[in-house]
């Protein structure tokens, strides 16, 4: 198979790109190093995925995509987007990479593969809103830009699906941690602050907020089971995640617990936008997908704190 994957130096599409490659299949992974953080830590990202096989282009999704890069794909999967809520990102970015950037890149699945298996969109559980305790079949109220254009992108990607001119399905994942997580993330964030002994920023309230938190190859065990789906996946949207749910204060205590020291907590206002509970409600990943995730959150934050210690200590 022939398997191209969006956001492919990100956390959880590096995972996905090199799972895929290991398994033999052949995988093009696209990247634009966006500033959004440091380019050099998703180049780390870039040389251990291609020492699994996984061949890469260079490539913003908004620029004339063209023959620039190989056609006749049989699977899409389509993280790249403008990420987070942050204060700091404008609505014109979020627009840009998460709206416009899709519908492009759309454009050229539909020239460049006309015989695509399926595009896999991946959403986010942002797109519920405040609280993402929802099944798929609710309707949308996110209080985010992120949520909100994520929201528009997948429904880009359906709209394709409902007129017939593409195969596709959109996948919402919840509050995924793990190896290679993005360093505004709490975890790594988190991990990064203990080991030298800096203040950790908090948000007001937020020790409160509970998550679906879902470790990194659970997440890429879902993806994996969408190939040779697409009759039954087919213009739907499937819920993936953990269905245990734990609060923000209990993951920074088995943080200290893992690395055997305290955080040092500074408190700082609410960020707006957040969501305050996700559970994620998988039966219908279950049915259509065989998925289970597995990893126990104690189990997942180990391997993240070792993750870090190896790249970075």
């Amino acid at each position: 198979m022939r398997i191209l994957i969006t956001g492919a130096a990100g956390f959880i599409g590096s995972h996905t790109a090199a799972y895929f490659a290991e398994q033999g299949h052949d995988v093009i992974g696209l990247d634009s190093f966006s500033d959004y953080y440091d380019p050099a830590l998703k180049r780390l990202n870039q040389e251990d995925i291609e020492k699994a096989g996984v061949r890469f282009v260079e490539i913003d999704l908004n620029d004339d995509l063209g023959s620039h890069l190989p056609g006749d794909i049989d699977y899409i999967f389509h993280f790249a987007a403008q990420p987070g809520i942050s204060a700091t990102t404008p609505l014109e970015d979020y627009v840009n990479n998460n709206i416009y950037a899709t519908q492009n890149f759309l454009d050229w699945a539909k020239e460049y593969s006309p015989d695509l298996k399926l595009f896999v969109n991946i959403a986010t559980s942002s797109i519920y809103g405040k609280e993402a305790t929802l099944p798929e079949t609710a309707v949308p109220t996110p209080i985010s830009y992120y949520g909100t254009t994520k929201l528009a992108a997948e429904q880009l990607v359906l709209g394709e699906h409902r007129t017939g001119k593409i195969k596709a399905c959109s996948l919402r994942l919840y509050s995924v941690y793990g190896p290679r997580e993005r360093p505004e993330k709490l975890y790594t964030k988190l991990i990064k602050s203990i080991i030298e002994d800096t203040e950790f920023p908090l948000f007001e309230g937020s020790e409160k907020h509970s998550r679906s938190f879902t470790y990194v190859g659970d997440i890429v065990k879902g993806m994996a089971a969408v190939i040779g789906k697409e009759e039954v996946l087919g213009g739907e949207i499937v819920n993936i995640g953990s269905d245990k749910e734990y609060t923000t204060k209990e993951g920074i205590e088995l943080i200290e617990k893992i690395i055997g020291k305290p955080a040092k907590i500074k408190r700082t206002p609410p960020r707006p936008g957040d969501q305050l509970r996700t559970t994620a409600l998988i039966d219908k990943a279950r049915k259509l997908l065989g998925y289970e995730p597995e990893t126990e959150f104690e189990e997942g934050l180990k391997a993240q704190v070792e993750w870090y210690k190896q790249k970075f200590c």
